[in-house]
Parts: C-alpha cells; sequence; structure tokens
C-alpha cells in the first residue's frame, strides 16, 4: 500500500480508544468531541448524527434517550450546563477607546433572543474596529434579567426610575442623545421589532440626522444588506451608524462571559427632564384569546392527553394564558385550527408555553424553538416534550390543572382580601 508525499498514516490509539470507552476515566469528558446538538443561527437545535450516543465500557455504542444522548446523565444535565456557563473564559475590558451603543427591548425586564441577537452583532462590529472597543447595552425601566455577562455586555447603562417607566420616548431620546454626546459611539444597534427599540431608533435617527438602515441582516463594519421593497428586495449599502437589525441577523454570544460594568457616572447626567407630548395610560385589559398566537407571551396548549375540555378553558381563563393546540387535538375538531402550533401551523416565541398531554412531534417542537421557558405536563416522562422543556410534570393532566385552578383561586381570594384591607 503506498501513500503520496506528505500524507500521514493514520494509526490507532489502544489507549485513547479505552478512555473513550470509559466513561469513569478522569479523561473521558476531555477527548470528547463536537456536542450532539447545537443551536443554530435560526434558533432551531441541530442534531450531529455522527454524535448521538456514547461507547460504553464493552465498546458498543449506547443512546441514553432520556439524559441526552451524552456522557452527562439524568439529574446532572443542568449542572453540567451551569459549569460549562461558569468555565467561559472572562473578557474585561479596562479601558475603551470606541463603543457600540445596542439599546435593548427588555420585554418582562428580561433579555428577548432578538436582543441576544443584537449584542452578538455589537460584539462582532467591536472585534471588526481597530481600537479597542466595548459593547454597552442600554436599558430602561424594571430589569430583571441576571445574565447579562453571558449575553456579551461589556458595559451598562440602566436608566431607572419613572420618568423611564411605560411609554415614554420623549424622555428615552433625551437620555440617548446625551449618550451619543458623551460616548461618541461607532455604532449604534437597536433590535427592529415592535416592542418599543425600533421606535426610538428612528426617532434618534431623525434627532442625529443620520439615515439608518432597517431590517438589516448581513452587517459588517463596511457593508451592510438589508431588506427593502416589502421585504422582497436586498439592498447592500455602506454600513451607516446607526443600525435596525433583523432577528437572526447574529448569533447569540455563546463562548464567553463578559465583564459588566456599570456606567454609573453617565446616568448621573442623564436627569435632564423633558415635557412630554404623550401621556401613558397604562396597560389596557385584553382578552387573551383574542391575541394570535404569533404575538403571545403566555401560551397554555392543549394534545392528545387532555380528557376534560372544560377544565382546560376554565384553567387558561384563570391564568390569563392564549390557548394553542397540537395538530391531534386540531385534527380530532377538539380545537380550532387557528390555535395549532408548530411547523404545520403558528410558530410561536412565548415567553412561557405550558405543554398539557403533548408528547412533542417533530413539526411541534420545531414551532415552538423560540419560546424562552417551556413547562410540560405529561404522564410520559420519556417522551420528547419532556426531554425539550425546561421544567417537568410527570402525572395526570387532569390533576395537575384542577390543583393549578384551585391555587389560582387562593391567591385571586387573597388578593382581594388585601386590597379591602388597604382600602379600609
Amino acid at each position: 500500500m503506498s501513500f503520496d508525499d506528505g500524507e500521514e498514516l493514520r494509526r490507532r490509539d489502544p489507549r485513547v480508544e479505552h478512555i473513550l470507552r470509559n466513561r469513569l476515566h478522569p479523561q473521558h469528558e476531555s477527548l470528547i468531541s463536537a456536542p450532539a446538538e447545537t443551536r443554530g443561527p435560526s434558533g432551531l437545535v441541530r442534531k450531529n448524527p455522527h454524535q448521538i450516543g456514547f461507547i460504553g465500557p464493552n465498546g458498543l455504542k449506547r443512546i441514553d434517550r432520556l439524559a441526552g444522548n451524552g456522557p452527562v446523565l439524568g439529574r446532572d444535565v443542568r449542572a453540567a450546563k451551569v459549569k460549562t456557563e461558569a468555565l467561559r473564559p472572562l473578557v474585561s475590558i479596562a479601558q475603551a477607546e470606541q463603543f457600540v451603543v445596542a439599546v435593548m427591548d427588555m420585554v418582562g425586564g428580561r433579555l428577548t433572543a432578538h436582543d441576544k441577537d443584537v449584542l452578538g452583532q455589537a460584539q462582532q462590529l467591536a472585534a471588526e474596529i481597530p481600537e479597542v472597543c466595548a459593547v454597552v447595552a442600554v436599558v430602561f425601566g424594571a430589569v430583571k434579567e441576571d445574565a447579562f455577562e453571558l449575553a456579551g455586555v461589556d458595559r451598562l447603562i440602566h436608566l431607572r426610575g419613572e420618568d423611564y417607566q411605560g411609554y415614554c420616548p420623549e424622555q428615552s431620546i433625551a437620555a440617548l442623545q446625551v449618550i451619543d454626546q458623551k460616548l461618541s459611539p461607532r455604532f449604534w444597534l437597536f433590535p427592529d421589532s415592535v416592542h418599543g427599540a425600533g421606535e426610538l431608533g428612528l426617532r434618534l435617527a431623525a434627532r442625529l440626522q443620520e439615515r439608518p438602515a432597517t431590517q438589516a441582516w448581513q452587517v459588517s463594519s463596511e457593508k451592510t444588506t438589508f431588506r427593502g421593497g416589502s421585504q422582497r428586495t436586498d439592498i447592500c449599502v455602506d454600513t451607516p451608524r446607526l443600525l435596525l437589525l433583523a432577528e437572526e441577523s447574529a448569533a447569540p454570544i455563546e463562548d464567553t462571559r463578559h465583564e459588566v460594568v456599570p456606567m454609573s457616572e453617565l446616568t448621573e447626567d442623564l436627569a435632564a427632564q423633558v415635557l412630554p407630548c404623550i401621556k401613558d395610560g397604562g396597560q389596557v385589559a385584553v382578552d387573551p384569546k383574542q391575541i394570535s398566537l404569533a404575538e403571545a407571551e403566555f401560551i397554555l396548549a392543549a394534545g392528545n392527553g387532555i380528557t376534560d375540555w372544560e377544565q382546560f378553558h376554565s384553567a387558561s381563563e384563570i391564568l390569563r394564558a392564549t390557548e394553542g393546540a397540537s395538530r391531534v387535538a386540531v385534527d380530532d375538531g377538539l380545537m380550532p385550527r387557528n390555535t395549532q402550533v408548530g411547523a404545520t401551523g403558528t410558530w410561536v416565541s412565548a415567553r412561557v408555553y405550558i405543554a398539557v398531554g403533548i408528547s412533542g412531534a417533530v413539526q411541534h417542537l420545531q414551532g415552538i424553538a423560540s419560546c424562552d421557558k417551556v413547562i410540560a405536563i405529561n404522564t410520559d416522562a420519556g417522551c420528547d416534550m419532556v426531554k425539550r422543556a425546561d421544567l417537568s410534570v410527570i402525572g395526570d393532566s387532569q390533576e395537575i390543572l384542577a390543583e393549578l385552578i384551585q391555587l389560582c383561586e387562593l391567591r385571586q381570594e387573597q388578593e382581594m382580601k388585601q386590597g379591602v384591607e388597604h382600602v379600609a
């Protein structure tokens, strides 16, 4: 057998093969190659068929369907995830010469998937700038997020107080103008969404007399491609200073941690008051059943495991959740067609998605790939929905929903009593 010049003869390493077969060996995890599952730029989880399973002590390949097809088993999966996040290398910027400022939507006080895409794009632009560049995140109002360091935030400007509660574009734009004067950022990034930050981007562009790029989906420091012509044409231009980014324009940060340094000295200079021309009248109560699934933030979905449909509707009403359904429930005529969730129905991006009696077909899991928190109620501990869920409750759905309704009613009674006592 002959080989070309420069071609190396691959030889088996019995020691490495022995370590790969022995999961108890201390060097076993360090020799494992790429993970079995990765989340792609579209938000969908992709499986590597060559990495599914693991080699057992007897040398045969095994698949652990309950624990995630890997060396980490059972209850150690979440602990391993936390450990992996803690082992990310820390990026610390002591003195920054340039800044890329990203204004966040912060729906519900937390970073949305769109926000994380914008921060990922901000880090890519910062890496292309020759000077030392820091990514600055600007957030308004109450904040519940506790993982800014994992999203790629180097500096944080948190504008809190009554002036930034609710809909207050004039006050917010005045603060952004001061930030522009103080930092002179190289780029301004906004999520092009309906949650508020997109509007701030357009207002700031008018104040600064800059021409922004909207629905930008391919961005570098030199060129930007954005959608035009009613989303039917791609237009390539020199990268402007203000960018309104489309969803999935860049992958979120997954490999590093960043030192989140609050810019408290800057927030003290943003106390200038403006006379608002718009008064926020507060939120208006809306029937959750009138909200489309694509826009709903809290969804209670039913599947073939539901036996008491009257109880399900009562649970959605008391929880004030939008109703969804699996394809099986819709095909059986138990739920209307517009409530179907999945690749063959509606793709949803809810903050909380509760799947009751849904086993988790591939099309359904694709439809909920963008949901932040998934809760599964099912009797089958090994179904695909339980594997996908962040929290699983194994038991009879009728009994669990009955207990949930009872707890909600009890809480409402307590809140009413507290309100009466406060008035008295």
